[in-house]
């Protein structure tokens, strides 16, 4: 497990990007209101996996080019005999998954087969050149580089949901009363995560979840897992730093409610959130509820 690094590349490097995890600690909250980028580039999680007919073959200046970016012309494998027009307009997508292939809290793996397949959005293309069996498409828009093989689907406008009013965050939010969840994995696949950061939970619409949801991130201490770096037992007694007359567990104790953020996307068993708020670092692992 992860954890002891965790701790060093956290002492070691914070704010750095490998352990990023933003914090804000106002009382009074502006929440993000997130925009086309955030939108587009959320990557999502669909519950089987995507055709892969379509795609990127190459693009121009091939020989010495590894990937392609906005502005630049890539081939795609389908033309005038399958009905592509010059104008017609493409997502482009690429399945992903942690590359350290590591778990950050135990189970992780198999929570995250369980939500289904995890996929990266990588940009979008509009055609410009038809002929009979390819077609050459402009990167008009891009979230990563794109890459050959790269599954092509056709352009689908995404929901930009309401946003709530801006108000204080409740740090002691009461429980809500409805399903309760595990951030799984975030977009960068890192062990903290903060405002502004995109996570896939495992609440979706089999549990009620729809855009524009809010759902609220907390935590209850004392709980020994490995995705946060503690010493067991440490919630009512510490070596050398006292200890309670009584034996308390985590579930004798309030939560800490650590953020909260909105849905961006919801298959059958996953949701893809983005954090509008967080008072401290979030942990994949973390437990989440709809508001």
């Amino acid at each position: 497990m992860r954890a002891n690094l965790a701790a060093l590349c956290l002492a070691a490097f914070a704010g750095a990007g490998v352990c990023y995890g933003q914090s804000a600690a106002a009382p009074a909250v502006t929440t993000l209101q997130p925009g086309y980028t955030t939108v587009y580039c959320s990557g999502f999680v669909k519950d089987t996996r995507l055709p892969g007919d379509l795609y990127v073959i190459s693009g121009e200046e091939a020989s010495y080019k590894i990937v392609f970016s906005q502005r630049e012309n890539v081939y795609i494998n389908r033309g005038s005999d399958n009905g592509v027009r010059v104008g017609d307009r493409f997502m482009v997508m690429r399945e992903t998954g942690d590359p350290s292939r590591v778990e950050w809290f135990k189970g992780q793996t198999k929570l995250t087969n369980a939500i289904g397949v995890l996929y990266a959005d990588i940009g979008q293309l509009q055609v410009v050149n038809v002929q009979q069996k390819t077609s050459i498409a402009q990167v008009v828009f891009s979230c990563k580089d794109m890459l050959r093989g790269d599954i092509v689907r056709p352009f689908e406008e995404r929901p930009t949901p309401p946003y709530k009013e801006v108000g204080t965050f409740d740090h002691f939010a009461p429980v809500s009363g409805k399903p309760v969840g595990t951030l799984v994995n975030s977009a960068s696949f890192q062990q903290s995560e903060g405002q502004g950061s995109t996570i896939y939970v495992n609440l979706g619409a089999a549990q009620g979840v729809k855009v524009g949801d809010y759902m609220r991130v907390f935590r209850y201490q004392g709980k020994y897992l490995e995705y946060v770096p503690q010493t067991k037992a440490y919630i009512d007694r510490l070596y050398g730093f006292g200890s309670t007359p009584a034996r308390y567990e985590w579930k004798d104790l309030p939560r800490e409610v650590l953020g909260e953020g909105i849905v961006l996307n919801a298959s059958r068993n996953s949701a893809t959130v983005f954090i509008t708020y967080s008072s401290t670092e979030i942990y994949a692992g973390d437990n989440v509820e709809i508001e």
